[in-house]
């Protein structure tokens, strides 16, 4: 009688439709549509070889228990537990202990409880959840998986991990199809270059690329990247970023608008509002387009790239073609910067250009090569090439090689000028104080009575000749080794003598700060508050009647006083 009893129960088993069912606080099934009936799933199958089955009726609900060795199997999907309870009228099954789902032997679920949902084909699986597939394995608390989709879900924190990285984030999405995870909120994926943070990032567990959304930060041994959007490739080490890209190394920080960065190569570019900074010197150069060669420590901005170096209290802008910068590999070297073509200077106390330009920050000295050109308040310099030497961020001295030629004017606009075959120029507190004229020295300067009137000119001849000045006008000129000197008054003045062989009035390019800065560090204009009207308060009152505006007067010292009124023709003596 027992044995027919048990036939009997296991034949309703294998005829009976069975689902598995969700606890309260499963994530519910997509309800149908108003006017149709909710699908039906297929009928799960109730493998052999459990060990014990035991039917009843709980609150109203057809309840089979099944105990020991539980196996279903529901078209691609098997589930293996302990026990389990079958739900006839719910079409549901809650499973316990070892519980494990496997779907097409290529994902496999484990956890210490699920529920099923046999009509809509989700589960839930709750406390020590893993889920593997042939290429990641991802462990956490509740883990909701739709079959027929082949998603799943968690917000409980989880973590994966493959054969090269792991991944952890408090909410993840995985589509097994696609084999795309999508990560939100504190989210930190480690690979073995980087240590990546964010709180949007979607991750291709077949090609091993990391996508990014909103404030992304890499941390890695030889230098950070931060970003807002863009790509890292964990397998290629190639970065692609945008939406305000940086790579920070100890000694400087390349940013762009977008920036591209192979790990392997250790080779980077940026584009768009590009800017470089070296921390060292507080030197940063600006352009449309940098590249950066990190092995090397090399990098190359160009697209009206400006540079901009802040000595003492001013700060002197350098513009070219084409900016480079190299690296020292001595801690205490801040590098070398290059420029070349259409070369400009800005500062407040020095203005310049020429063709070729080197700056070795280590030494504060400025190379000017190819027809340079300095201006120095109302004094021009030229020569075939120069040399500026900083000294506590200060110009210290000027050095000028082969067709040295100094032009300044005076208040009557009388252009004095200094030759000779090379010149060293002193400054003190960024002024010129002292002029040394090596090798064919020729002078020419106007004699002022007053700085009103010209009583002569000066012309002299040496061998070499100092000059001496105060307040950027000279004051005395020492001739050297057999000087020929002749004074010109202002009726014997020819063309001839007023202009030394060379001369040169280049003015008309002396560059702006307007056009050294550019577009790149042009300040940004801001707009000017409208005023609000004043609403009067309490009752509204007749106005006033207007009165005549006073005459503008420019203060002076406060009288103790009032002025007595001027007398006609006081005032001419």
């Amino acid at each position: 009688m027992r044995l027919r009893l048990l036939v009997c129960f296991f034949f309703l088993l294998l005829t009976a439709p069975l689902a598995w069912a969700q606890r309260p606080g499963a994530q519910p099934a997509r309800p149908a549509p108003k006017g149709q009936p909710t699908p039906k799933g297929s009928k799960v199958e109730l493998l052999p070889g459990a060990r014990e089955l035991v039917g009843g009726s709980f609150n109203g609900q057809q309840i089979r228990k099944i105990i020991g060795n539980v196996s279903f199997k529901q078209d691609d999907a098997l589930l293996f537990c302990d026990s389990a309870y079958q739900y006839v009228d719910r079409n549901a099954i809650e499973a316990f202990s070892n519980v494990r789902v496997v779907q097409n032997d290529t994902i496999t679920i484990t956890g210490d409880r699920g529920t099923y949902n046999g009509d809509t084909r989700t589960a839930r699986m709750t406390g020590n959840v893993v889920m593997r597939d042939p290429r990641m394995t991802l462990t956490t608390q509740t883990l909701d998986y739709d079959l027929n989709r082949k998603t799943a879900f968690y917000s409980t924190g989880g973590h994966l991990t493959d054969p090269e990285n792991t991944l952890d984030s408090q909410r993840g999405y995985y589509n097994t199809e696609t084999q795309v995870f999508s990560f939100r909120t504190n989210v930190k994926l480690v690979t073995r270059d980087y240590t990546i943070t964010n709180d949007t990032l979607q991750y291709n567990t077949q090609s091993k690329v990391a996508y990014f959304f909103g404030p992304t930060r890499i941390v890695g041994k030889q230098g950070n990247i931060y970003a807002e959007k863009g790509t890292y490739n964990t397998r290629t080490r190639v970065s692609d970023f945008q939406r305000n890209a940086k790579i920070e190394t100890p000694n400087y920080l390349l940013g762009g608008d977008k920036l591209v960065y192979d790990e392997t190569r250790q080779y980077g570019v940026a584009t768009g509002n590009v800017s470089m900074t070296a921390k060292k010197d507080n030197v940063v150069i600006r352009g449309d387009v940098g590249r950066y060669w990190r092995g090397t420590g090399r990098a190359k901005v160009y697209g009206s790239p400006v540079m901009r170096n802040i000595t003492d209290r001013d700060t002197m802008f350098l513009a070219a073609d084409t900016l480079v910068n190299v690296e020292s590999k001595s801690e205490n070297d801040p590098g070398i910067v290059y420029a070349y073509r259409k070369v400009r200077i800005w500062r407040g106390d020095l203005q310049g250009r020429c063709d070729s330009l080197t700056y070795n920050r280590r030494d504060s000295v400025i190379y000017l090569n190819v027809n340079p050109v300095l201006w120095s308040k109302q004094n021009q310099l030229t020569a075939d090439s120069m040399e500026i030497r900083l000294r506590r961020q200060k110009i210290d001295q000027m050095r000028l090689y082969a067709n040295s030629f100094i032009i300044g004017q005076d208040t009557l606009l009388n252009f004095n000028q200094v030759k000779g075959r090379n010149m060293v120029a002193y400054f003190v507190d960024s002024k010129l104080r002292k002029v040394n004229v090596l090798g064919n020295a020729e002078s020419l300067y106007y004699a002022l009575e007053n700085d009103t009137a010209t009583t002569g000119l000066n012309k002299a001849v040496s061998a070499n000749m100092v000059m001496r000045f105060a307040n950027n006008k000279l004051q005395t000129i020492s001739f050297l080794n057999e000087p020929d000197a002749s004074f010109i008054p202002p009726h014997e003045f020819k063309p001839e003598d007023e202009k030394l062989k060379g001369f040169q009035w280049l003015i008309g390019q002396k560059p702006t700060r307007r056009q050294v800065l550019g577009k790149h560090f042009a300040p940004v204009a801001k707009a000017k508050p409208k005023k609000k009207p004043v609403k009067a308060k309490g009752k509204t009152t007749r106005p006033a009647p207007k009165k005549a505006a006073p005459k503008k007067t420019v203060p002076t010292k406060p009288a103790p006083k009032p002025a007595a009124r001027p007398v006609a023709g006081a005032a001419k003596k």
